[in-house]
């Protein structure tokens, strides 16, 4: 890439030229229309690969049949939802509502039923668009009225597609953007609702603006060196705020290539779309990592110069053992769905260029381009000094405008342009985050801070709990009269008795203040887990409730 310009076969895209526009679907559009017509777009599992300019026609088809027989005026419905897991569908649904000017709304197929309904209602859906065999794996009756895809077929008159395709080829830029009225979209406009996990309480409906997606799609590309040459690996679902941002707009906003698969778990296909498209970039988790792990070969992953990991802290061993089989050492990453959704990150070494900063294993990477970080310290809400643990506060154009219909939630964590992550860090003299855990999740205990994840892992260590099984404990943590707070252990088998793991604890030289008494282990049927595989921690700390009150 040379002077801002990338290569793209014959053609040129400037890049400087696109951010100029903080639209993601206009940049995709004229890329689309322009640079990329024919070429490759797009693809997925199912064998379906589409041109620029075959995908504009398609969204063009699909914009126009949920206009004409499905969808109200938007005044009436400005957000629809969408139930497909990442294929070339999905893509196409998510493109056609955003260039009706909708809002989009991917909920979680993963969630429960209960959880769905909340999201439904909340966000006042009339229709979700999805297809008939996702919805025969749910069993699922939503309140509102389901648009299956695979009835669009036989609506696509002959009509229907010759004007879409007069549109998409004799159409000007400029009038496609004026037909649309994309012509008079403000960039603070909402162009998506996220829910949160709900792993605290009820799911938040996150709103993200065309400029929030825009400007972290920048920040992204600057710092991990996006180029036309990338492929990704998308099996990430859209209603994940990192597959929204990652798998589809970066890409469709940028022009790279991504290829889609509806699981991330089907190894045998991963295989082989691997090596069909040569993928450069992989982002997921831990856990997915140890699967391919065992389950693919060294030439799946040999294209492979960036794997990014997040959601769950990643093992020095796993880094370890995916650079000796994949030939490839693993990094972290960090974001949060209110921040579009990446704060920091760590650049591979395969990808570095000169002047770049090299990874570090233990941490989650340094701030992205124009994304602002502080650490607060809790009780005088000064900055911290390097090492020091605090309250991580973001600013940049990447947070969101607020959760939906909650300002009181909304002013809460918003200060002064300020996002309050409600994680506790450190930075170091680097400027390196390192995460201490969530504030949800620590105790505090006759003034101290006393933190979950820590202890789980050591009495996960102590037990030698395989740590990719579901979880078999979980710590949380109850109002106490004298200590402020008491430690918890909920557990569905232990292979020690309570006294073995104090003694355990102590000789691991544990502070004692966090080694929880003997009468603070409660046996359950199962640890409490979300759709996504997090520790449903609301739901944890009312069982835990319900044990000590």
């Amino acid at each position: 890439m040379k002077n801002g310009w990338r290569e793209i076969g014959d053609t040129m895209i400037d890049l400087d030229d696109l951010r100029k526009d903080p639209i993601p679907v206009r940049r995709m559009l004229r890329l689309w229309k322009t640079r990329l017509a024919d070429e490759l777009v797009a693809a997925d599992s199912t064998g379906v690969e589409l041109t620029g300019k075959a995908a504009l026609v398609r969204a063009l088809i699909l914009r126009r049949l949920l206009r004409k027989q499905v969808l109200q005026d938007r005044e009436q419905e400005p957000h629809v939802g969408l139930l497909l897991p990442p294929s070339v569908p999905a893509m196409l649904a998510n493109v056609s509502l955003v260039m009706d000017r909708r809002v989009a709304v991917n909920l979680n197929y993963t969630a429960g039923c209960a959880t769905l309904d909340h999201c439904i209602h909340k966000a006042h859906l009339q229709h979700i668009i999805t297809s008939r065999k996702v919805m025969a794996h749910l069993d699922f009756s939503p309140d509102c009225e389901l648009v299956y895809l695979e009835d669009f077929v036989p609506k696509m008159t002959l009509w229907t597609k010759l004007v879409s395709l007069y549109q998409a080829r004799c159409w000007s830029l400029d009038k496609l953007y004026r037909k649309l009225e994309l012509d008079t979209l403000d960039p603070d406009d909402t162009m998506a609702i996220l829910f949160t996990s709900g792993s605290t309480g009820t799911p938040k409906g996150v709103m993200l603006s065309h400029r929030n997606l825009s400007s972290n799609t920048d920040s992204a590309a600057d710092f991990f060196h996006l180029t036309s040459d990338d492929r990704l690996l998308c099996a990430l679902p859209f209603f994940h705020s990192l597959g929204f941002m990652a798998t589809l707009w970066a890409d469709l906003a940028i022009g790279m290539r991504p290829f889609y698969h509806y699981s991330p778990l089907d190894c045998k296909t991963i295989s082989q779309l691997c090596r069909k498209y040569h993928p450069t970039i992989f982002m997921g988790t831990p856990s997915f990592l140890r699967l391919y792990l065992r389950r693919l070969k060294r030439e799946d992953f040999a294209s492979v110069n960036q794997i990014m990991l997040g959601a769950e802290r990643c093992p020095v061993e796993l880094m370890d053992e995916s650079e000796k089989n994949f030939g490839i050492r693993p990094v972290q990453g960090y974001g949060i769905t209110e921040t579009s959704p990446i704060i920091a990150a760590n650049l591979s070494r395969l990808r570095m260029r000169p002047g770049d900063a090299p990874p570090k294993d233990e941490s989650l990477g340094r701030p992205l381009p124009r994304v602002s970080v502080k650490v607060l310290d809790l009780n005088t809400n000064e900055p911290c000094q390097p090492g020091e643990v605090g309250m991580l506060w973001v600013s940049g154009q990447n947070v969101m405008k607020g959760y939906y219909e909650e300002p009181d939630r909304t002013a809460e964590v918003i200060q002064d342009g300020w996002y309050c992550t409600g994680d506790l860090v450190s930075l170091d003299e680097d400027g390196y985050i390192l995460l201490a855990g969530r504030l949800s999740r620590f105790a505090k205990i006759a003034g101290e801070m006393v933190p979950h994840e820590g202890l789980e892992e050591v009495l996960n260590q102590i037990l030698a709990n395989p740590i990719d099984e579901p979880p078999k404990l979980c710590v949380t943590s109850v109002p106490d009269v004298r200590k402020g707070e008491k430690i918890v252990v909920l557990y569905t088998e232990l292979s020690r008795t309570p006294a073995e793991i104090s003694a355990q604890l102590l000789e691991r030289k544990i502070p004692p203040l966090w080694i929880p008494s003997q009468d603070a282990y409660r046996q359950v049927a199962s640890i409490p887990l979300l759709g996504t595989g997090k520790l449903d921690l609301y739901a944890i700390q009312q069982i835990a409730k319900g044990f000590f009150n």
